[in-house]
């Protein structure tokens, strides 16, 4: 399914999953509500067009968060890295992206 436009995935939602060949990417965005809808967003946008299956989980404790050193409001974290702190730029997804990509 082409996404005509850009929308926040749900939980369980795959982007790009009828691509079972790409690379798969399980992140976790922490922040408040609207802020994680923003960046989550926001990635969908930067990331539908690269050969790529996203999977993106929401923490929504704040206290789970404090705890695995988040500061920012929101925090993309991949495997216990953060990969951008604060609402960032659809193109600096997309680079932090084609950068794991290429690992």
């Amino acid at each position: 399914m082409a996404l005509e436009y850009c929308y926040p995935l749900k939980e369980g939602e795959i982007l790009n999953a009828e691509h079972k060949d790409y690379p798969f990417f399980k992140v976790e965005i922490h922040g408040s509500n609207n802020e994680r809808v923003k960046l989550a967003k926001r990635l969908v946008c930067a990331l539908k067009h690269l050969p790529l299956r996203l999977n993106i989980a929401y923490e929504k404790d704040t206290e789970k968060s404090i705890e695995a050193g988040v500061t920012k409001d929101p925090t993309l974290v991949y495997h216990d890295r953060f990969l951008a702190e604060g609402l960032v730029s659809a193109e600096e997804l997309m680079e932090i992206f084609e950068a794991l990509l290429c690992d």
